[in-house]
């Protein structure tokens, strides 16, 4: 009998199978399948003439990682924008100076967009105004928007265009900010809608760059798969075309899982009208579920609470939707069989999404449709009993509580940041929380958040909420095994057992081996997708 060589081997190191799974010293892949894992004598038989062999020298390799919750496409196009996220932006004149810095280079009447300033880290403490962006780009349209992407500030010509005067009207689940009955510039959610309408279109090119950037920087952190979880924010139906040119181009080197955006704002009858179904597609590109808002963010004090912001005692949140209609499209969604995800982060909006999934299920649980709450940060013991028993999962982001923690403890006294995003208690009641980044809300990088879920640290060493710390091995798994269960494909990939897919990350540290704080700047250095090499820091497997 032939015996069967493989087409790559890594060996020589610590290998992850998985959770619960344990560890082997290597792995080889045949046909983007894993093939074998062993000690590297085991493995040794498995190598031909044309097998590529990639030397581990003893560094830790994890099955690839998935980002569960990353709009992929913007993280990309983003790096075309103002980055208003940096250490050294820390007052308005810092943003002021970057903003002026690109209108220097612009022509008259050309857009600037900008992103990712959180006013809570401002030395004032509190978002720019129109007026201050007029001053340094009177002659251009300027749009910059805070860290969570739920808020931004218009100076006077970008309002002008996109007809946004005193005295407008409130959209309905969003706000118009005035001061003294002037436009202060802050458009707070669906308020944005207003603004969007006025950006250039973009060309398919442009989405198609975003989409390989942002698909390149997901491989140099470890991520061969990603989930969009809307598409469509941009430009509807051209998001959607985007990712699936850019598949057939050869510019979409991850696999993806796309949420289209449905409700009021999204594009859902086009989805229907294609008759496509979450699951449709393969290993590459897949339809995920319809995608809806239920709230804001608790940073920019917009997420719907059941009790008020502590330093604002009339500021609950806000409401995308009022019950009737989110229940409304959840029904709907649910009895075309679909798969659903609800952007849900206060206690409030929670409530709101977790009775429309539970009225559309009705008295028998279903936990194979897999109803998702995106980020699911402020809940309650009794909101996860019931997910649980009805099958719905949280899809968070634990780097919310390593970048804005801080943020929460002043917005929102102790005790709800406390419990906040709480990973113990969603794996003891069987929930498979995944691991994200929300990008570009947050960073991408997956060591930071995988630091918070082991630690409950802040950037700033804040503890927050000890009793929900998880073990290194079960935040890996948030960010494999769990994110593959959310899009039911927990038997294709997620770990490295034998028939799964031949993805790999190899880390530059052992995280089993080091403590956390080492953790925060490791890097990973090799990514293997399908068992091809698609990422090479060092290029030493070249």
């Amino acid at each position: 009998m032939t015996r069967v060589a493989a087409d790559t081997v890594l060996s020589g190191g610590k290998v992850f199978l998985g959770p619960g799974l344990g560890f082997a010293e290597a792995v080889a892949i045949w046909q983007g399948r894993v093939l074998a894992t062993g000690t590297a004598s085991e493995i040794a038989d498995l190598i031909g003439p044309d097998t590529k062999k990639i030397g581990l020298a003893g560094r830790l390799a994890v099955p690839g990682l998935n980002d569960a919750h990353q709009h992929m496409m913007a993280v990309g196009m983003g790096t075309l924008e103002v980055n208003l996220k940096g250490e050294d932006i820390t007052s308005i004149g810092d943003i002021l100076a970057a903003i002026k810095a690109r209108a220097d280079t612009l022509a008259p009447g050309e857009w600037i967009m900008g992103r990712g300033y959180d006013h809570f880290n401002l030395a004032e403490k509190r978002h720019p105004l129109r007026e201050e962006l007029d001053m340094v780009a009177p002659d251009n349209p300027v749009y910059i928007k805070r860290t969570c992407g739920h808020m931004g500030v218009a100076n006077s010509k970008a309002l002008e265009l996109a007809q946004v005067r005193e005295g407008i009207a409130n959209p309905a689940g969003g706000h118009v900010e005035a001061q003294n009955g002037k436009l202060t510039g802050l458009l707070q959610e669906t308020a944005q809608q207003l603004v969007y309408r006025a950006f250039p279109k973009a060309g398919m090119d442009d989405f198609v760059d975003g989409i390989e950037a942002g698909a390149k920087l997901n491989l140099s952190y470890g991520f061969t798969s990603c989930t969009d979880p809307g598409v469509g924010l941009r430009e509807g139906y051209r998001d959607w075309q985007a990712y699936l040119f850019a598949r057939r181009q050869g510019r979409l080197p991850q696999r993806m899982y796309l949420m289209p955006l449905a409700g009021a704002t999204g594009w859902p009858d086009r989805i229907l009208d294609m008759d496509f179904m979450t699951g449709d597609g393969d290993e590459w590109v897949r339809t995920g579920p319809m995608k809806l808002f239920a709230d804001g963010s608790a940073g920019g004090k917009t997420a719907a609470m059941s009790s008020p912001y502590a330093d604002d005692s009339e500021n609950f949140g806000i409401f995308i939707y009022g019950d009737e209609e989110i229940h409304g499209y959840i029904a709907d969604y649910h009895a075309r069989g679909f798969q659903i995800a609800t952007h849900a982060i206060g206690d409030a909006a929670i409530e709101q999404v977790l009775s429309g999934y539970e009225k559309a299920i009705g008295n028998q649980v279903q936990s194979d449709r897999r109803h998702r709450i995106e980020h699911c940060g402020f809940l309650s013991t009794d909101q996860i009993a019931r997910m649980a028993k009805a099958g719905v999962l949280p899809a968070p982001q634990s780097i919310f509580l390593y970048e804005f923690g801080d943020l929460y403890l002043d917005a929102l006294g102790p005790e709800r940041p406390a419990a906040s995003y709480p990973m113990r208690s969603w794996i003891d009641a069987g929930l498979h929380p995944s691991g994200s980044s929300d990008g570009p809300v947050s960073q991408t990088n997956p060591f930071r958040g995988i630091y918070n879920m082991v630690t409950r640290k802040t950037s700033r060493g804040t503890v927050i909420g000890p009793e929900e710390r998880i073990t290194v091995e079960e935040a890996i798994g948030a960010y494999t095994v769990n994110g593959a269960y959310g899009s039911f494909e927990e038997g294709l990939k997620g770990t490295l057992e034998v028939g799964r897919l031949g993805d790999v990350a190899v880390f530059d540290t052992d995280l089993f081996a080091t403590e956390p704080e080492a953790w925060i700047d490791a890097q990973c250095d090799l990514t293997v997708l399908g068992g091809a090499l698609a990422y090479d820091r060092q290029g030493e497997a070249a």
